[in-house]
């Protein structure tokens, strides 16, 4: 087994490296054809220092006398063949490393758009951490050796060039040579074989490091208010461990095979004098003879060692393959059709017709990437009962968004209404009936229809680490600042904007971290009204700002020159009692809509939880006596609270 596998992976290994050569012909051929040319010039170099010494140094030490003739022509021999060396080296590394950073830019680019074709289920079931190691370490691994490439090519070429100079000088010195040779493949083949299962486990650990930082550093305020900061470093501290240990194991290996392969041909050189010098007491070979082919023994060391760089290479950059291939191979993006809807101008309709919806389970991580590209497709979404999918979180939903209307989606955690939103905004697609926006169901619409026509602000607002003005027009054609103060004025937050320090300059951090939960709700909001969109999805995407001032954004919007309808989820019965038609679910299914009024007289659920989110919320106001609404709690407290009741 041991030995199929150390196959495999040599196999792939080649593959995959042929793979760069496809892409990358041109730089290819120039890193091949400067390493041939030095490799050809180094077995040339060990003739002209064999001739020099022969015909200029030994009839010199002989007579007692240098011939300055033959001297100067033995160096200009030797700096013509330098030169020419220098050139070949230059064209080596010139194509290998700029095949190398190609491959390794192209293949971000390819991962990082397959990032963004890929639906939002995808990524769900992936940890952010991995998915920034695919387009990092595991690309650089994957053509890492394509930098030795071409200098093992040449190498090979050097080596079938030199045997065949070593026959014609000398069979026996010929026949010691090709006992070195071999016996260099063989090393580097074991040192392949040992080093494979080191340089996958190592990339793999590489990988899991990164998603625990990741996931610690962005969830750095629940590490913090629960005081998990030890608990957090021993868990990274623990794979930490484990990668040390992985890369000393191959160091450990590397520092073993390191100085057998260097001591070969070293030990080719010792034999070649040995042989050769019973060969040139019997007069078979000549100084000039000898000294040519132990010094190409000598110069022939350091290039070999291109081949093993390579076969050590191999076995990471397979791992590295694997991982980039899972992404690359990855299927269930959600295509789009070619149909367009009108723009700004007329509120769009939405119909929600019998639909339902599962999510699939996480992946395993510690599973083989290759292996999950064979499973079945991770990203789907599948009707009840399908093997692998989990529970449906929406069973037979149907409602309708008029357009102009506000519609509200009423129900306890778990009911379903974020995930409402989501398949409104097409972020992933439904297992089973339809969406249908403007009497044209989504997947028919094209991208760009679809992103003018509704806007999504999410539950957890996101700012950029950018300005203000940034963060509201996103360099979108025709957003003047004139447009974005009007949006900014919509949501409310005109007014902080004006009293930052640099205005619609101010740079507002990584996340918006200068900004409050409130603030950053209101530039989100913002940012989705500026863009003038026909159907606006609020999923509880003013939790976090004083009910006064939800109220006031409200009002604004049903008041305002943006032709919107609006989808909202919301649990405060001022909010609520805005809405034209209120959805109530439950477990998943549309249990009652209608009106508030309606709602609260005929649906005891629906009247339950509002009743008593509205407790807990005049409460929580008694609480603070007066303070700001929650517009400085950056963790949503009517959100919460509604939580906590449900």
């Amino acid at each position: 087994m041991a030995n199929r596998t150390s196959r495999d992976v040599l196999l792939r290994g080649l593959w995959v490296l042929g793979q760069g050569i496809r892409e990358q012909p041109g730089l290819f051929s120039v890193g091949v054809g400067g390493s041939v040319v030095f490799g050809l010039l180094t077995i040339a170099s060990a003739y002209v220092v064999g001739a020099i010494v022969g015909e200029v140094v030994v009839p010199s030490i002989e007579s007692g006398r240098v011939d300055t003739g033959l001297l100067g022509a033995g160096a200009a021999a030797l700096l013509a063949v330098s030169v020419v060396k220098v050139v070949g080296i230059f064209g080596r590394r010139l194509g290998a490393g700029f095949m190398q950073y190609r491959l390794q830019a192209s293949y971000r680019r390819r991962v990082t758009r397959r990032y963004l074709d890929l639906p939002m289920s995808w990524h769900q079931r992936h940890p952010t951490g991995t998915l920034l190691s695919n387009a990092n370490s595991d690309v650089e691994a994957t053509w890492f050796p394509v930098a030795p490439l071409p200098f093992a090519v040449g190498t090979v070429v050097m080596l079938v060039t030199a045997i065949a100079a070593l026959f014609a000088t000398d069979w026996v010195l010929a026949l010691v040579g090709l006992a070195v040779f071999p016996a260099l493949f063989a090393l580097n083949v074991v040192y392949s074989r040992r080093m494979a299962p080191r340089q996958v486990r190592a990339q793999q650990l590489r990988a899991e490091v990164s998603g625990i930082a990741h996931e610690s550093f962005d969830g750095a305020l629940v590490v913090k208010t629960m005081g998990r900061e030890a608990q957090e470093t021993a868990r990274f501290t623990g794979r930490a461990v484990e990668l040390r240990d992985a890369l000393i194991s191959v160091g450990r290996l590397r520092g073993l095979f390191d100085p057998l392969l260097e001591t070969l041909p070293s030990l080719g050189t010792l034999a070649v004098l040995l042989v050769g010098a019973a060969r040139l007491r019997q007069g078979a070979v000549s100084v000039a003879d000898l000294v040519s082919v132990a010094f190409l023994f000598t110069v022939l060391a350091f290039p070999v060692r291109a081949i093993g760089w390579v076969l050590a290479e191999l076995p990471r950059s397979v791992a590295g393959w694997d991982r980039v291939r899972h992404v690359l191979t990855a299927t269930g993006e959600m295509p789009y059709g070619d149909t367009e809807l009108p723009a700004a101008g007329t509120p769009a309709s939405l119909v929600f017709d019998r639909v339902w919806f599962s999510y699939r389970p996480p992946v395993d991580q510690s599973a083989a990437p290759a292996a999950a590209d064979q499973s079945v497709d991770p990203t789907a979404v599948t009707a009840p009962g399908t093997d692998g999918a989990l529970p449906p979180v929406l069973r037979d939903v149907s409602f309708t968004v008029p357009a102009g209307r506000t519609v509200a989606l009423v129900g306890p955690t778990g009911a379903g209404k974020s995930t409402i939103a989501a398949l409104a905004a097409r972020l992933v697609d439904p297992t089973g009936g339809r969406v249908v926006l403007d009497g044209v169901e989504l997947p028919r619409l094209t991208a760009g229809s679809l992103a003018r026509t509704v806007s999504l602000v999410a539950q957890v607002p996101f700012a950029f680490d950018d300005t203000v003005r940034a963060n509201v027009t996103l360099d979108r054609p025709g957003l003047t600042d004139e447009v974005a103060w009007s949006a900014l004025r919509l949501a409310e937050a005109d007014g902080f904007v004006a009293a930052l320090d640099d205005g619609l300059d101010t740079v507002v951090g990584e996340r918006g971290t200068t900004l409050s939960g409130g603030q950053r709700q209101r530039l989100t909001l913002a940012r989705a009204l500026a863009g003038q969109p026909r159907l606006l999805v609020l999923d509880d995407a003013t939790s976090a700002v004083d009910p006064r001032v939800e109220a006031a954004i409200l009002a604004a919007l049903r008041n305002s020159e943006i032709a919107t309808s609006i989808l909202i989820v919301a649990y405060r019965r001022a909010t609520i009692a805005l809405a034209d038609e209120v959805v109530y679910l439950d477990q998943g299914r549309v249990v009652d809509h209608g009106t508030h009024q309606q709602l609260l007289a005929r649906c005891p659920g629906y009247n339950d939880l509002v009743t008593a989110y509205e407790q807990a919320e005049a409460e929580r106001e008694r609480t603070r006596s007066g303070a700001d609404g929650g517009d400085g709690d950056p963790g949503g407290g009517p959100a919460r609270a509604a939580e906590v009741i449900a």
